[in-house]
């Protein structure tokens, strides 16, 4: 390398098997499938998950099937009963879209106040959950996960905003404008085709490898603390700092500031794809 709904539920299934070696831990298995009302590439999935990993496939199908291994593990058995009791599995079904979040004993859904619903502060114990999920090829997605797990996406032509905390993120196969952003996880996304909007890449402590066709065009920022940049386009082309106007003002005199974002030219340019991580190095690759 050279730097340089959804709306109709067909079925659901429940089992569940309370293990013998531990008192204290609970597994059950849900399954759940939804048919689509509109085209594809008008819906959407949402996955709001805490612990434990997502996955996410798509497929020739007009269906959506969701299987989740849900684990209870607790101080002792009094707390798995509760879990048992007070924890809830949301299914918010619109003509459009399904999101899919923890509705008790916190609300999972970005922007939610958890400490509003979670008036008793002593829990014991976890609930982790792990999504295996098929959509049709064009659906768009937005996934996310916080702990004990990792977010992947293959075959998914729709728009995408995938989201971790500790954990990785991997994409293969996409084609839709990206966001995607982790804090502890390394970033893998592969395109078939150049996103057609601005898309965004994020990470605090990882590494970030992001393969484009042969023939991607963009205009490429990139910002990064304590990494390096790294590209095998041939056709690269380093832009000039970007000026930008600061809101404030000094008397009657507009300030300017130096935008300290390195800018590279791919191609023709284009679009903008931002690249940010303060602890790791970055890989925008050709594909072969």
């Amino acid at each position: 390398m050279k730097n340089v709904m959804i709306s109709c539920i067909a079925g659901l299934v429940i089992s569940c098997a309370q293990t013998t070696s531990k008192a204290q831990d609970f597994k059950e298995h849900i399954s759940k499938e939804f048919s689509l009302k509109t085209a594809a590439a008008s819906s959407t999935l949402a996955i709001y998950n805490v612990f434990g990993s997502v996955k996410v496939e798509g497929y020739s199908g007009d269906k959506v099937t969701i299987e989740i291994d849900k684990s209870i593990s607790g101080k002792n058995s009094e707390e798995v009963e509760l879990a048992k009791k007070e924890f809830r599995l949301e299914f918010d079904e619109k003509s459009d879209s399904i999101v899919v979040y923890t509705a008790e004993p916190y609300d999972s859904r970005p922007n939610m106040n958890w400490n509003r619903r979670n008036e008793r502060k002593d829990r014991h114990y976890k609930v982790k959950l792990e999504f295996v999920v098929k959509v049709p090829f064009g659906m768009n997605l937005r996934v996310m996960t916080i702990n004990e797990g990792n977010v992947s996406v293959k075959n998914v032509e729709g728009s995408l905003d995938v989201g971790n905390v500790n954990g990785a993120i991997s994409i293969l196969n996409a084609k839709g404008t990206s966001k995607v952003h982790t804090v502890n996880g390394n970033v893998d996304v592969t395109y078939t085709s150049t996103p057609p909007e601005k898309s965004t890449y994020n990470t605090i402590n990882g590494t970030m490898n992001i393969t484009y066709p042969a023939d991607f065009s963009g205009d490429v920022q990139l910002k990064s603390m304590n990494g390096e940049f790294y590209t095998d386009f041939q056709n690269a082309e380093v832009l000039p700092g970007a000026v930008v106007k600061n809101t404030e003002q000094n008397g009657k005199a507009t300030v300017y500031k130096l935008n300290k974002d390195t800018s590279l030219r791919i191609g023709k340019g284009g679009k903008i794809y931002k690249f940010e991580t303060l602890n790791g190095n970055i890989y925008i690759k050709k594909q072969s």
